[in-house]
């Protein structure tokens, strides 16, 4: 990463000198965020996590931030901040939409309706930018934030592995909240092969054991619609799974068939169960092409880039914030 003391134009906020790493705060709840962060130092970046969730200890959250003096800081879920809580602060401040939000042209769906109330709550004033998960809901955000791009979650390098022959018998894996949904695909298959079902709450070492120890992983959507594309999914091919998932939208580049098995229903999800379990190995190909795809949302490569791209985009085209 070029230093950005190099940048050409007028920076809005304090950058290091040409030649010293850029801080990078991540602010979020750590249970699912830590793992799109970067837990590491990498050249030219030095990164720090810090938990916080909505109606968390705001002083404590600040105390940390201050401390460590970010140049730019990076908060998943807009929604989370109390309004003008950032005024002061030197930093460039780039938000993290991570909900799916209603789509233009289509019917309105409760779920969706719901996040978007939630994303109402956030105050753009706290944001020079915005990235937004969701492409399709693009417009809904935009409305209310500074959009800037899209791209999914990245992946933690400690959770990226090789792949590895899967076990006899192959071990699944499913993370996620229980669902009258989810366990119309999950209860009947349970009943026949051991899959490990963690609700929520894995993280740091623990996450990364439980990915080690699986070779199918499961993605399933919370209902039959709307449809979506969970962070699981790219956790599962960066440790080298065989990932089994309902269809993604969007798909961010994921080809069904090629990339990840892809299921249409319950039956469908029980015959690439059996069929995992009855050759372990014939879709080897499958996992080796998922994996390779993981690449591309390396932690370690995405966020040296966005951090250089925001710092650019500021100096370029200034903020409102």
């Amino acid at each position: 990463m070029t230093a950005p003391g190099a940048l050409t134009g007028r920076a809005p906020y304090s950058v290091p000198p040409t030649g010293t790493p850029v801080r990078v705060a991540f602010v979020g709840q750590r249970t699912y965020f830590e793992a799109c962060s970067v837990h590491r130092e990498l050249p030219g970046l030095v990164p720090t996590f810090i938990d916080f969730r909505g109606g968390a200890n705001v002083g404590e959250m600040l105390a940390t931030l201050t401390s460590f003096a970010p140049h730019v800081v990076v908060v998943f879920r807009p929604e989370i901040l109390p309004a003008g809580i950032f005024a002061d602060l030197d930093a460039a401040v780039v938000g993290f939409t991570t909900e799916p939000l209603p789509r233009a042209g289509e019917p309105a769906h409760p779920l969706l309706v719901s996040n978007l109330a939630e994303l109402d709550a956030a105050d753009a004033g706290n944001f020079d930018r915005v990235i937004c998960f969701d492409p399709y809901g693009w417009d809904a955000a935009a409305e209310r934030l500074p959009a800037w791009r899209c791209m999914p979650l990245p992946v933690d390098d400690r959770l990226f592995a090789p792949v590895r022959p899967a076990r006899q018998p192959p071990r699944a894996l499913f993370i996620g909240f229980p669902t009258e949904h989810r366990q119309r695909y999950l209860g009947p298959v349970q009943e026949e092969f051991d899959i490990v079902h963690y609700a929520h709450g894995l993280l740091g070492e623990d996450l990364r054991a439980a990915m080690a120890g699986a070779d199918i992983g499961i993605n399933l959507h919370g209902a039959r619609w709307p449809l979506s594309f969970e962070n699981r999914v790219l956790l599962h091919l960066a440790a080298g799974h065989l990932l089994i998932s309902e269809p993604l939208s969007p798909s961010f580049g994921l080809e069904p068939g090629l990339d990840f098995l892809e299921v249409a229903d319950a039956d469908d999800f029980s015959l690439r169960v059996h069929e995992a379990h009855a050759e372990p190995e014939a879709h080897h190909q499958v996992r080796v092409r998922g994996r390779h795809k993981a690449e591309q949302f390396r932690a370690s490569s995405v966020w040296p880039r966005v951090v250089r791209d925001l710092l650019e985009d500021l100096a370029a085209f200034g903020t409102a914030r």
